[in-house]
């Protein structure tokens, strides 16, 4: 496969299905086996695999899976998988992250129960419209705004139990977080590679 041959188009959606070139890159390396010793020389590198692992495109072992089969197939044929491969990363990008963001904010977290008031899901089909507006834009994928929403919602259950109050009555509901774009800050130290959130007692409203 020719990279050179890649149109922008194709580029965008594989971007928003949260795939990256330096994935395509790794899932054409010749010796399929070696990948995972690869990514063990850097903690990017390894932060990469493990989201190619969550992704189903790598086995355990470091070898291609059918779904990155697809992938590389998608690359060489954008014609004929475009409409298909669109509609699975528009559709499974979102519902990953809504099903990750918290319901209400009432949780069980270190067998301590947190009783709340709140119900955080709301108007499901603005918020779809909002997070696909968001990954048409580029600047962030899907995984990426799903794993910035689970470190945010361990961050504050992990306060809750620290400072004894119930810290996700600060998490905004899904449209108003999407809107005010919450996740920006997480995402920066999901990038970081910063994996175990900082557990601080804190009084505002953002666990940071």
């Amino acid at each position: 496969m020719n990279l050179k041959s890649l149109t922008f188009s194709n580029f965008q959606k594989i971007h928003n299905a949260g795939y990256s070139l330096d994935m395509i890159f790794l899932l054409l390396n010749d010796d399929q086996s070696s990948v995972k010793d690869y990514c063990k020389e850097s903690p990017k590198l390894g932060a990469l695999y493990q989201s190619m692992l969550r992704k189903g495109l790598v086995t355990e072992e470091g070898k291609i899976t059918l779904t990155g089969k697809e992938l590389l197939k998608f690359m060489d044929e954008p014609q004929q998988e475009a409409v298909t491969v669109k509609k699975r990363v528009v559709v499974s990008g979102f519902d990953a992250w809504w099903k990750a963001y918290p319901g209400t904010d009432t949780f069980v977290h270190k067998d301590k129960k947190f009783e709340g008031t709140r119900s955080l899901r709301t108007k499901k089909d603005d918020c779809k419209n909002k997070f696909n507006k968001i990954l048409e834009e580029g600047e962030y994928t899907a995984e990426e705004m799903i794993e910035a929403l689970e470190y945010e919602i361990l961050q504050k259950k992990e306060n809750s139990v620290k400072t004894k109050t119930n810290r996700m009555t600060y998490m905004q509901n899904s449209l108003t977080y999407l809107n005010q774009r919450g996740f920006e800050s997480f995402i920066e130290l999901v990038r970081a590679g910063i994996k175990q959130p900082e557990i601080q007692e804190v009084q505002g409203g953002t666990d940071i």
